[in-house]
């Protein structure tokens, strides 16, 4: 029996890494999900696939293959919605689109590269929960919640893009959680610890940072990303409606060394 069979989880970014572990951790809850995902055709009968093995575990899935930072598709989006009286009582960002360029040399990171990196792993949040607050679809005790990582407070090779647009995530979170109180609505943000992603395995030095972060952390190995879609189950239980406004860490103890 689905547990909250009514109930809709929106996902953006939610064909790979976090966004998708948590689209399978939210169906086993009993959500119906909404996946926006922005994919090559070449890779769509993998992902295709994914989602149906999420609806063979009895929820409702509907997803989008569009860029989820263009405000035409986030309204194409809520029409949907609308038309279909979803009622939604979760939001999760989990758009990783940055730049990771060096601050100097020949191919150094321009201002440009900053502004869209910070839009869409930043301000997009804000984007689609405003969307949500103005659609009315929402329920009481919705829950609003982004991934940012160590990166926040910390320096790494080619992270100043993403590192910015993490201490702007923070940022908008922070705000969301005092004006749409009100509204009954809560948003905070869950710092993964070093997860082996395909984004993650994009920065030059990764590997490195993987070694290293094996011996930092308590548990001598990196967080999975189980570990993190089973703290979005705890965050979005309604036990957890008292939380807000907070950088949750999930990372095994790893921050303290």
């Amino acid at each position: 029996m689905v547990k909250n069979s009514k109930h809709w989880a929106i996902i953006i970014g939610g064909s790979q890494g976090l966004g998708l572990a948590t689209a399978k951790q939210l169906a086993q809850d009993g959500y119906n999900l909404l996946i926006i995902h922005r994919d090559f055709r070449t890779n769509l009968p993998q992902i295709q696939s994914e989602f149906k093995a999420i609806e063979n575990s009895g929820v409702q899935v509907l997803s989008f293959n569009k860029d989820a930072l263009k405000q035409e598709n986030i309204q194409q989006v809520f029409d949907v919605i609308s038309a279909q009286k979803l009622q939604i009582k979760i939001l999760v960002h989990s758009l990783a689109k940055g730049n990771l360029k060096l601050l100097s040399g020949d191919n150094a990171i321009t201002t440009s590269d900053y502004m869209q990196t910070i839009h869409a792993m930043g301000v997009n949040f804000y984007e689609w929960a405003k969307a949500l607050v103005d659609s009315k679809c929402y329920v009481p005790n919705t829950k609003l919640l982004a991934f940012t990582s160590e990166g926040n407070q910390k320096v790494s090779k080619s992270y100043a893009a993403v590192s910015a647009a993490k201490v702007t995530l923070e940022a908008v979170m922070r705000q969301m959680a005092v004006e749409f109180a009100p509204l009954g609505i809560t948003s905070n943000c869950i710092q993964a610890g070093m997860t082996d992603t395909q984004s993650f395995q994009k920065i030059p030095n990764a590997e490195q940072l993987k070694q290293f972060n094996l011996k930092r952390n308590p548990f001598q190995r990196l967080t999975t990303l189980d570990d993190v879609a089973q703290a979005v189950s705890l965050l979005v239980d309604d036990k957890a409606n008292w939380i807000n406004g907070c950088v949750i860490p999930v990372d095994g103890g790893e921050r303290l060394r």
